[in-house]
């Protein structure tokens, strides 16, 4: 599966100019992707001010999302600030090439900035079957915590999206590579870069890790758009030869 990752500053809390960025950056691809990973609300910045900027699974975003997927043959995942009767909800959407949409509602809430005072937290993981991979998208704080991200569905891609600033940028490193260590799973991780309204930096240190937690590509900190391509035979092929997941505990997971 090819997949492209965009590392962008954000302009804050300005949906038609990162949509309008986004849309440049996503017409330069040369080549045929299968996906392309945005980062956390990347069309407003990660803003605790949902009310004036917020938008329903009709609105601008979602369609220019579908317009997108449709006409580049790919999908497109990342998150944003969605309405939903009377909540705000920080959703990850993977728009299909035909202009399916599934969702994921970022279950770990960002105390420390108030996110859990503002937005809702969702409750179910998805799995999206896209090209014969498995994908489980998550979003940024959910890094911090195994136990919701653990492959217990047999997933081949762990994606997450993020606004991690660059104070706390060692733990991202390492967290992402023990997601994929313990999961024996490839791990995009797509960051944002620049400043926002708070005055918090990023460096994005977007990066991609194979089964075994080595880089496929590097932590990148500069604004930039680079492809992968990821090899399910050889995921297929590792997980015969060291069947890690099979000793894996059994456990349920409560709401």
């Amino acid at each position: 599966m090819q997949v492209v990752l965009i590392q962008a500053p954000l302009v804050w809390e300005n949906p038609k100019l990162n949509r309008d960025y986004f849309e440049e950056r996503i017409n330069a691809i040369s080549e045929n992707v299968d996906l392309i990973v945005l980062p956390e609300m990347f069309t407003t910045g990660f803003t605790m001010n949902p009310s004036a900027i917020s938008e329903t699974m009709q609105g601008e975003t979602v369609l220019w999302m579908q317009s997108l997927a449709k006409a580049r043959n790919s999908a497109i995942t990342g998150s944003i600030i969605v309405e939903e009767k009377g909540n705000f909800y920080n959703r990850m959407l993977f728009v299909f090439p035909l202009g399916e949409i599934q969702h994921y509602d970022k279950r770990h809430l960002f105390t420390l900035a108030g996110e859990e005072k503002v937005y809702t937290a969702g409750t179910q993981k998805l799995i999206v079957e896209y090209l014969g991979w498995k994908i489980c998208p998550l979003v940024c704080y959910d890094l911090r915590f195994p136990v919701f991200s653990r492959n217990v569905e047999e997933y081949d891609l762990l994606i997450y999206v993020a606004s991690w600033p660059k104070v706390r940028i060692s733990a991202w490193d390492a967290l992402l590579k023990a997601r994929a260590i313990e999961n024996v799973s490839y791990v995009v991780g797509v960051n944002r870069t620049g400043e926002d309204a708070s005055g918090h930096n990023y460096i994005g240190h977007s990066q991609v890790l194979d089964y075994l937690g080595d880089y496929v590509v590097v932590p990148q900190e500069e604004e930039v758009a680079f492809s992968v391509k990821l090899d399910k035979t050889k995921l297929i092929e590792m997980r015969k030869k060291f069947s890690f997941l099979n000793d894996r505990d059994v456990f349920e997971l409560k709401n």
